[in-house]
């Protein structure tokens, strides 16, 4: 993502401040992009008109696009300084709507609003926003209730010591589309990369098994592969950290530390059996994080909803 020209802003019709709009009209005034303010609409009492024709049906529906479409209108109003085009869906998933306009019409960014817990002062994360997360082919940023300030934070989860090409290629795509927004939102950037503790089990059963010797060697190597990697997007030590423990526990500590405004993390859109057996890592980090996430497949990725 060194560009981007056409931005799909999901609007939430039972919210009263649309997010997701704002932050596309900001991040499009810097990069000139085309915004399309997006509904998906569904009257589940349409289901129970089967006994009405199906011209009074269609009418029917065509009256509640139809008031969508008036509301959208009222609504992008407000931003009179750019040009916002407006599309109204009559769909009852709203996540598949969303995918098949993302692949049809070739858009560079979804942002969607996220949900925020008023008494936990947390984000909550909606079953829309987790299938986009693992299924839409194009970047997906899920906003909160904050504006980005000038030199903010940006922070890039890397996982850098991993030999699996797929993970190295997604590497270089968090770090270069989260450079890319720094570069356009005047932030600073930092690169996060875990590693694991030592194995207790392995201290245990093999007497002559030194865990300090041993941990102390994967940090090195560790924090060598990280520092590579930084090195190779011209980017300081200094703006690399390091530690030790589970990504979903680390990566939400340092984003807290830094007072990160985003998060840039990649997942492999794994669905199904091998997503329940498996675990996504990224899932258990982004349901832990409180900010804005921008959420990314691998190059080449291919969602089950094409074909």
């Amino acid at each position: 993502m060194d560009q981007i020209k056409h931005i799909l802003a999901v609007v939430d019709p039972t919210k009263e401040q649309q997010h997701s709009l704002q932050r596309s009209v900001s991040l499009a005034k810097k990069t000139g992009a085309k915004i399309t303010a997006f509904l998906s609409i569904y009257d589940f009492s349409y289901e129970m008109t089967t006994m009405l024709s199906k011209e009074e049906r269609d009418a029917m529906r065509d009256a509640v696009i139809k008031d969508r479409e008036a509301w959208l209108d009222e609504l992008t109003a407000s931003f009179v300084d750019i040009e916002i085009n407006k599309k109204v869906v009559w769909h009852n998933r709203p996540f598949e709507a969303i995918i098949k306009n993302v692949i049809n019409s070739d858009f560079d960014l979804v942002v969607k609003s996220t949900h925020q817990h008023d008494t936990l002062k947390s984000v909550i994360f909606t079953p829309t926003d987790w299938h986009l997360i693992r299924k839409c082919p194009a970047p997906v940023l899920l906003v909160k209730d904050h504006a980005w300030p000038e030199q903010g934070h940006v922070l890039a989860a890397v996982n850098a010591a991993s030999d699996n090409e797929q993970h190295q290629a997604l590497n270089n795509r968090i770090i270069t589309d989260a450079k890319f927004i720094c570069q356009i939102a005047n932030a600073n950037l930092s690169i996060v990369n875990t590693y694991p503790a030592t194995p207790v089990n392995i201290a245990i059963e093999i007497p002559e098994f030194n865990p300090s010797q041993y941990n102390e060697a994967v940090k090195k190597h560790h924090e060598d592969e990280t520092y590579a990697l930084a090195e190779k997007f011209s980017l300081e030590r200094g703006q690399c950290v390091i530690k030790e423990g589970l990504p979903e526990d680390v990566i939400p500590y340092v984003a807290k530390e830094f007072k990160s405004e985003l998060v840039v993390i990649g997942t492999v859109g794994r669905t199904g059996l091998s997503a329940a057996l498996v675990g996504n890592t990224a899932e258990h980090v982004i349901d832990s994080l409180d900010c804005d996430v921008l959420a990314l497949k691998p190059d080449g990725y291919k969602s089950p909803l094409e074909g």
